[in-house]
């Protein structure tokens, strides 16, 4: 009973899927609304993860030679002018910082809504030899655009991300760093969410303000919309020529460097919700869960059940991340509830029966199954467990995937389709912008990307019937 009336207090999903996700960022505490309309307060449970996200990442950049720094908040408008196809990309979102103190400002400093322009100034001013070549940096912060509808981790005015920044000497080493850089993404969001992604190029409308060529990897949500969870950017030497990074090559003559830009954010967070949640709240996929394993003692105010808790959590703390939830103020059934509303992927049960047995319950949040486990056997078990559930959450998600992604052949079945569903669809297109102004116009719908590995259906673009160029995946966005 206690249970059916605690999941009563999250909208179903089936019901009101926005709503369903609301609750589950308020409710599970990962986050809270700031007093500025568009922000957010992330609370620890929320920033646990994304420390988790943040650790594994940074060791994966480190390993491919990269180092983190630290630029500026604020930006001169003098240096944000530089690039012109990139503050017109930007120019809608920027907030301004007019005064400082009592005094107005000779000039507006804008609150970065990303650093290239800021990171190419002091380039410029590092860079002199190709034997100084590839600077490959990248910084840890938060970034500020002034989105008009937010909503907690998915669109928000202010946050958090990592963002990359290399330069090279050739264009082929730059596009190399580009694509590696994809792929670390595509990997991560596969081997630590659990999340199922496609790989592919932006088109040119979709793509960066001031990029020569964007790489996205998108990720289909629960309820079969897409969400944008990494992007990596080729710059080639645009920016170079725009903020005079030149060095001196192995001939002594002065070239522009080529460039690169990637990043993630702490939108993926959203995504982690969106596509492994469901009616009893998260589901986290225990590589990046802060609390792998809860122990919950029942009766513990009988003698020997807290000590041998305390016990079991020291054990287990060696290999797992782990939690004892012995509040006494509250229920056995309220803490069950409390902990799969946090998606915490196992909890073990312990109470004196099971003592006297020496077992316990072990509780699996992804298919929320229950079973009997000898104490002896408890660790090699849970290892295994938690290798099990990361992949079965993955399977769960990539079949997702499959059940909604379909075929249009012409614009008529683009739209009957879209009328009767959310789902990624695969159509072949023929370049064209009218094309695709076409989709989102009347369908709301966008170019996701174009897959490395198009499956060429037909010859002829799905939407105006001349001949095409490339198939591409479509969906609705978040």
């Amino acid at each position: 009973m206690e249970n059916k009336e605690f999941v009563k207090d999250l909208t179903k999903m089936e019901d009101d899927f926005a709503k369903w996700y609301t609750d589950i960022v308020l409710k599970a505490e990962l986050v809270d609304y700031a007093p500025v309309k568009g922000f957010m307060v992330i609370r620890p449970y929320g920033y646990a993860i994304w420390e988790n996200i943040q650790k594994v990442l940074d060791a994966k950049f480190k390993e491919l030679g990269h180092k983190n720094m630290y630029f500026p908040l604020l930006i001169p408008e003098s240096l944000l002018n530089k690039e012109k196809e990139h503050v017109e990309g930007f120019a809608p979102e920027v907030a301004w910082v007019t005064q400082g103190g009592e005094n107005e400002l000779q000039e507006r400093l804008c609150i970065r809504p990303t650093s290239e322009t800021i990171i190419c100034t002091m380039y410029s001013k590092w860079l002199n030899s190709y034997r100084d070549l590839p600077y490959k940096y990248n910084q840890w912060a938060n970034v500020v655009r002034w989105e008009k509808t937010t909503r907690p981790f998915l669109r928000t005015a202010e946050f958090l991300w990592q963002e990359g920044h290399t330069i090279h000497a050739t264009a082929q080493e730059a596009m190399e760093e580009t694509l590696t850089m994809h792929k670390v993404y595509a990997d991560f969001l596969k081997d630590y969410l659990a999340i199922p992604v496609i790989m592919g190029q932006k088109s040119e409308k979709e793509k960066f303000a001031g990029a020569e060529a964007t790489y996205t990897v998108e990720a289909m949500m629960h309820d079969g919309k897409a969400l944008q969870s990494g992007t990596s950017h080729y710059f080639g030497n645009h920016f170079a020529k725009a903020f005079d990074i030149k060095f001196q090559n192995k001939e002594g003559k002065l070239e522009y460097a080529y460039q690169t830009s990637w990043g993630m954010t702490t939108r993926v967070i959203g995504g982690l919700i969106m596509v492994h949640g469901d009616n009893r709240g998260l589901k986290l996929p225990p590589k990046i869960a802060p609390t792998q394993i809860v122990i919950v003692p029942i009766a513990q105010q009988r003698e020997g059940v807290l000590e041998k808790t305390e016990e079991l959590k020291r054990k287990l703390s060696t290999k797992f991340r782990v939690e004892l939830d012995d509040r006494k103020e509250v229920s056995p059934g309220f803490k069950f509830n409390y902990w799969e509303l946090r998606g915490v992927p196992v909890r073990v049960e312990i109470g004196p029966k099971d003592i006297e047995n020496n077992e316990c319950i072990v509780f699996r949040r992804d298919t929320l199954e229950k079973e009997t486990v000898s104490l002896d056997d408890l660790e090699s078990k849970l290892e295994n467990l938690m290798e099990e559930i990361q992949e079965n959450m993955y399977k769960a998600a990539q079949e997702n995937v499959v059940n909604r992604t379909f075929v249009a052949h012409n614009f008529e079945e683009y739209k009957d389709l879209f009328s009767k569903r959310e789902g990624f669809a695969k159509i072949m297109w023929c370049g064209d912008r009218e094309c695709e102004d076409k989709i989102k116009e009347e369908n709301s719908t966008t170019i996701r990307c174009i897959p490395f590995e198009e499956d060429k259906f037909q010859d002829v673009c799905s939407i105006c019937g001349k001949k095409a160029k490339h198939m591409v995946y479509t969906a609705r966005q978040y």
